[in-house]
């Protein structure tokens, strides 16, 4: 797992190249938006539970099957995996988000994780559209401007809906 500033440098150093200027001015840009990443990282982590268990309880009236005796989240042993693998993965993407990299939630939550589900029988879709909804709680809390650096956080709302989004299709 590298930081964005790790991984400029090791790119720039396997080419043989110095770090070019568009690269400084992205990883500039970064360090100027670092305020607001904290801020956004500090908002989910300290409503990831409200945003995971109200994920939960939306999908599962959603789709009432999941939790009907025979369903996938049957149980409460299987619903407390749920809720913790949803955990898993909203952590994941603040980690991301942190580090401005995808390769923390890819390589230590995403990678082999469809494989696994498929192999437990749980249902990809339905575990997508958990992510989903924790995405627009998500979202919803880190716009709120209240209490935050303020400045434009577009490109970093569609960075953490990048994030989302790659985590939905690696269900999927």
């Amino acid at each position: 797992m590298l930081d964005a500033y790790t991984k400029v440098v090791s790119q720039a150093d396997k080419q043989g190249q110095l770090v070019s200027d568009a690269q400084i001015d992205a990883l500039l840009a970064m360090v100027q938006d670092g305020a607001k990443r904290t801020d956004v990282v500090n908002r989910i982590t300290s409503n990831s539970s409200a945003i995971v268990t109200n994920a939960a309880r939306a999908l599962f009236a959603e789709q009432p099957q999941l939790v009907a005796p025979g369903g996938n989240a049957y149980t409460n042993r299987r619903v407390s995996a749920c809720l913790r693998d949803m955990d898993i993965i909203l952590r994941y993407v603040t980690y991301a988000v942190f580090l401005g990299d995808a390769s923390a939630l890819d390589d230590r939550c995403l990678n082999g994780l469809r494989e696994t589900y498929v192999a437990l029988g749980v249902p990809g879709a339905s575990m997508a559209e958990s992510i989903n909804k924790m995405k627009a709680a998500a979202i919803a809390l880190a716009n709120d401007r209240a209490g935050v650096t303020q400045g434009d956080c577009s490109s970093l709302m569609a960075e953490l809906s990048s994030y989302f989004d790659r985590a939905a299709a690696a269900v999927s």
